[in-house]
């Protein structure tokens, strides 16, 4: 069986050569080219493909993998091989978030040069498989323990909106304007659920104290714990709580 494949490629003469060497292999029928996000989910509309194979950047304001989820949205579980030559935490985050789970493989690019190494992909994704390079995979695992040591991940997103305020020296009156609250006592309230979240309110009864230590932490991307003398500790790689060194990088 020949698969009807849409290609996704924002470098032109790439996308040329993609086209050119998936058509000889007699397996493939490339029967739309384009190079955004925004123009593969038309085409899917439009005309839907077999499989997908797209670059992960491309231009235009989605990367492939929003198009991709832009696309399943629409076309439940639609095959698509992602390849890509950029090591950036914000796809790894975007596809980790993305809850794709079959149908589906995600490569380094390096990896998988040649037409007929992508063929086989292409084939498992349509027969339902998944696979992702163990580069990436390992890649997204690093993001996924980054995020789940982040303060952040601990806040609900209100709480998050509200502590980037506090660390930009918004007060509680600029804070509630901002995001349209006529009572400032909300943000109190919301302040109150950080602390807490944070372990601050259990080494200080001090507001502009806490709201110190709020920036600092956001400032610094993690968790501090301050003990009753001042002493600051962080989690370091083995889990334990150790002397934080300011002058550390």
């Amino acid at each position: 069986m020949i698969l009807r494949l849409l290609l996704v490629e924002d470098n032109e003469r790439l996308r040329s050569a993609l086209q050119s060497g998936l058509n000889a292999t007699g397996v493939v029928q490339v029967v739309q080219t384009c190079n955004t996000g925004e123009a593969a989910l038309d085409h899917c509309l439009a005309d839907p493909p077999q499989v997908i194979l797209m670059d992960v950047q491309l231009a235009g304001e989605m990367n492939g993998i929003q198009a991709a989820v832009a696309i399943r949205r629409e076309l439940p579980r639609l095959p698509i091989v992602f390849y890509s030559i950029q090591d950036d935490e914000a796809y790894y985050r975007d596809f980790r978030r993305s809850g794709i789970l079959s149908h589906y493989a995600y490569v380094r690019k390096s990896n998988y040069l040649l037409p007929q190494m992508i063929v086989p992909l292409l084939r498992d994704a349509v027969s339902g498989r998944s696979f992702i390079d163990p580069e990436i995979e390992a890649r997204v695992q690093e993001v996924r323990h980054k995020d789940e040591q982040s303060p952040m991940a601990l806040l609900e997103p209100n709480e998050r909106e509200v502590a980037l305020m506090l660390a930009q020296g918004l007060s509680n009156e600029q804070i509630a304007a901002r995001l349209g609250f006529r009572d400032k006592r909300t943000i109190s309230r919301v302040n109150g659920q950080i602390y807490a979240a944070w372990g601050l309110s259990e080494t200080t009864t001090d507001e502009k104290i806490a709201r110190t230590r709020v920036a600092i932490i956001v400032k610094e991307g993690r968790l501090i714990h301050w003990a009753e003398d001042g002493t600051a500790r962080v989690m370091d790689e083995r889990g334990e709580w150790v002397p934080w060194d300011k002058t550390a990088p």
